[in-house]
């Protein structure tokens, strides 16, 4: 399959949309701040064998500006909404990697009949999370803050050097692999300024909402769910194998050698365990190498 690379209006908004390769649908949504080609090592290895679609959400990427602060019931419904726009209606499995993790499992229990399965690689976790008081002061702040830092310019003085310096601080071990025009294109701009502002913003209220959603709407009863779990430190890997056990009988990996930006440190543990999710067959990937 050629992939498709397109802009879909939903909810007012233009997103950023790419869809390749063959077979059954898994959908890759990318961390607070990060891009659709931020999955780019993982791509390669899932298009043989699965149709992939990759997005990105408003203010991130190349999408439109956010018209409304990010929720978790939103989210889930955009991912539903994209997915219709490619006409594939059929059941995904559907990867969220660190904040996205929130949104990914939020699409499982608003969306049971059209999950396969879940993925969470190094997914946000919040136990006691409450909803903030005042959301909406919280996003006129946000939202002044990143008229401030365009007005002086600050986007595109700083904004490509900022993206690189996070996604090194986020790996175990080397620097950005995505070619600095690209960069440059998303990062140099005051959208993806506030994008990322007004997402970070409103972080514990969708993290409180999915807490909320977990005592309203299960998960499918024996939905395929895996875990994987970034690093080496103990604690947070308690975290992410208690988020398993929450998850009912998921299963568990930890990736001791990778940081935080998974899909690029071990782009091959991600892609087997998005295949090995969900369908029976995994279609041959090699599974040595991280």
């Amino acid at each position: 399959m050629t992939a498709v690379d397109a802009f879909v209006r939903v909810g007012g908004v233009p997103h950023h949309v790419v869809v390749e390769g063959r077979g059954p649908v898994c959908v890759l949504s990318a961390g607070l701040g990060m891009s659709w080609f931020d999955w780019d090592p993982v791509v390669p290895l899932l298009a043989p064998h699965r149709t992939v679609v990759r997005f990105d959400r408003p203010g991130h990427g190349l999408s439109g500006p956010a018209a409304v602060p990010p929720s978790a019931a939103g989210e889930a419904h955009r991912i539903a909404a994209l997915l219709d726009a490619a006409g594939l209606r059929e059941p995904a499995v559907v990867a969220g990697h660190s904040i996205a993790g929130f949104h990914a499992e939020a699409f499982a229990r608003l969306h049971p009949d059209r999950t396969a399965g879940l993925v969470l690689i190094d997914s946000s976790v919040e136990e006691t999370a409450r909803p903030p008081a005042a959301p909406a002061v919280r996003t006129a702040l946000a939202r002044g803050l990143g008229a401030a830092l365009s007005a002086v310019g600050a986007p595109a003085a700083l904004g490509p050097a900022a993206r690189r310096a996070a996604v090194r601080l986020s790996r175990a071990g080397g620097g950005d692999p995505a070619p600095y025009p690209l960069v440059r294109r998303c990062y140099a701009t005051s959208r993806v300024t506030r994008g990322i502002l007004l997402e970070n913003a409103h972080y514990r209220a969708v993290a409180a909402e999915l807490l909320a959603l977990r005592g309203r709407r299960p998960l499918p009863r024996g939905l395929p769910v895996t875990v994987l779990a970034a690093g080496a430190d103990a604690r947070w890997t308690g975290r992410q194998r208690a988020l398993a056990r929450l998850l009912g009988a998921a299963r568990f990996e930890p990736v001791e050698q990778s940081g935080h930006l998974m899909t690029l440190d071990c782009p091959r543990t991600v892609a087997r365990a998005i295949l090995e999710t969900g369908v029976v067959e995994t279609g041959g990937l090699e599974t040595g190498g991280p």
